[in-house]
């Protein structure tokens, strides 16, 4: 048996006529960017948030560029983020021109606000609060960190649509919530896609000004920092047809996650998270002495792994020669070495999860 770190085709193969259906309708009705199936997916997306609005672009690297750029981060500014997280919000500072600042993440690798508050300066503009691998980070203490201050906090959730912390979804709790809709995420389109949430009406406002060009109104540019970043209207027909099914597949998510952790009990195999509803597994993260050496093992039986990811933002060599700094990161710097991502998808066969956890007990 084989068993693919993820399968995206088996995801619209369950829904082909439900998504085809939507795409011949939006393709048949001639408006393709910014028509009725955008302002409804976003009316929907932001009630399932739990937000007041949503506003979407066309990418989860622009919602998190464009949401710098709502709360006026710019040139000389620090923006707190963590070095773990694939390089996104880096990339995001990079554009907007201000200076990352990188702090090290808690057991569940997500951002320590112990670790933030070290790192505040009379510089810093936003905290990006990444929801790594579909576990919510600890917005609250981070609110605690920027208490009295003129500090944004932008929660980065897209890994974790869906996330819930006590009756509130990821994209809530912060001033603005971005989000990527890139294929493999728990709700991906058959594309590039993104969206931006908050419960302020002006950062709404801001946010649909600078993703068209800065205009306040058709040719009337008002904002110098606009782009063209828009979702288009296939994506947006193809997101509503899947939002109604991500809580089951969420659940289906956590399911599999539940599964791996019996089968490595007592073993040196730590899963990073525990099945709850602030984790959707967007992925399966665990820890290993001797990662390089399972994950040979593993792939010599089928069984496909990943690392999530690799190489911390500060020692990327685009960095070389840019402006940042960081805190020290004890944490961050070991688990690059440790962690190792298991196959977890909703479309999974109980035949793969099976043969993945024979494996689990076998080899670890």
């Amino acid at each position: 048996m084989r068993v693919p770190l993820n399968d995206t085709k088996r995801q619209y193969l369950a829904m082909a006529d439900e998504i085809d259906a939507a795409m011949r309708a939006t393709m048949a009705s001639g408006w393709y960017v910014m028509g009725d199936q955008h302002s409804q997916f976003e009316t929907e997306f932001a009630a399932y948030c739990r937000c007041r609005f949503a506003v979407a672009v066309a990418n989860g690297t622009d919602a998190l560029e464009i949401a710098l750029r709502v709360v006026g981060c710019g040139a000389g500014d620090e923006v707190i983020t963590v070095a773990n997280a694939g390089g996104y919000t880096t990339s995001a500072c990079v554009l907007v021109g201000a200076t990352p600042v990188y702090v090290d993440v808690d057991t569940s690798l997500t951002m320590s606000p112990d670790s933030a508050a070290e790192a505040l300066s009379e510089r810093t503009k936003a905290i990006v609060v990444t929801h790594l691998y579909g576990k919510m980070a600890d917005v609250a203490g981070v609110w605690q960190v920027v208490a009295g201050r003129d500090v944004a906090v932008i929660e980065d959730c897209a890994q974790a649509h869906g996330a819930m912390f006590e009756n509130c979804r990821a994209g809530s709790l912060g001033d603005l919530g971005t989000f990527s809709f890139y294929p493999t995420k728990n709700l991906g389109t058959m594309g590039d896609g993104g969206a931006i949430v908050t419960q302020r009406p002006e950062y709404a406002e801001r946010a649909r000004m600078l993703r068209q060009y800065g205009w306040a109104e058709k040719y009337r540019a008002v904002l110098p920092e606009g782009r063209n970043s828009r979702l288009d209207e296939l994506h947006a027909a193809i997101l509503r047809k899947k939002l109604p099914h991500l809580d089951a597949w969420n659940q289906r998510r956590r399911d599999i996650v539940a599964r791996y952790g019996d089968a490595a009990a007592g073993s040196k195999l730590q899963f990073v998270h525990q099945p709850a509803s602030d984790y959707v597994a967007h992925l399966c993260i665990a820890r290993y002495p001797d990662r390089d050496r399972l994950q040979k093992r593993l792939d010599e039986r089928g069984i496909g792994t990943g690392v999530h990811y690799p190489i911390p933002d500060h020692r990327q060599e685009s960095m070389r020669g840019r402006s940042w700094r960081a805190v020290d990161l004890p944490i961050t710097e070991r688990a690059v070495h440790e962690i190792l991502t298991f196959p977890c998808f909703a479309e999974m066969t109980d035949g793969e999860v099976d043969y993945v956890c024979d494996a689990i007990r076998e080899l670890s």
